[in-house]
């Protein structure tokens, strides 16, 4: 009879130590799919945490080996720039001077100012746009407007 209550005591304890993992793990994967949204101005509370940024994008600076976003204001008064490297989706990065964007990703400190460095394309999102460009220009009719939409991917605006 001792043994049986050792053996249910021990079968009691693993059951609830599986069912902790579980929960975490279901905890770690909600926290990182629901990103805290803020603005530019409140980046430089956040260095290091994955947050999505918002503001108005008020200057895009194209160096050689570099594209500068700054948001809300121009450099050296913005609270906030979005880095990113050339390549082909960046075919007319111009057009983003003036949009609001949100910006996803880890929020680092560049000369104690706050920045994202893209990785990747999907980490813009341009708001409010009401123009879809998903099929290229040249198989789209000239003559019928794209169909609206809320947001777009920075991609899909070229």
């Amino acid at each position: 009879m001792r043994t049986f209550l050792l053996i249910l005591a021990v079968l009691t304890f693993a059951i609830k130590l599986s069912a902790a993992d579980t929960s975490a793990s279901a905890l770690s994967k909600t926290n990182t799919s629901a990103l805290l949204k803020i603005g530019a101005g409140e980046a430089d509370k956040h260095y290091g945490q994955e947050m999505i940024v918002t503001g108005k994008v008020a200057q895009v600076t194209i160096r050689p080996k570099v594209i500068f976003l700054n948001l809300d204001r121009p450099y050296p008064d913005s609270p906030f720039t979005v880095v990113m490297f050339p390549g082909e989706y960046l075919a007319d990065v111009k057009a983003l001077n003036g949009k609001a964007v949100e910006i996803k990703g880890k929020i680092k400190s560049y000369h104690d100012k706050p920045e994202i460095v893209l990785d990747s394309t999907n980490q813009l999102t341009v708001l409010g746009s009401t123009v879809s460009t998903n099929a290229p220009a040249a198989t789209r009719p000239t003559h019928a407007p794209p169909p609206p939409t809320q947001s777009t991917n920075f991609p899909e605006i070229m």
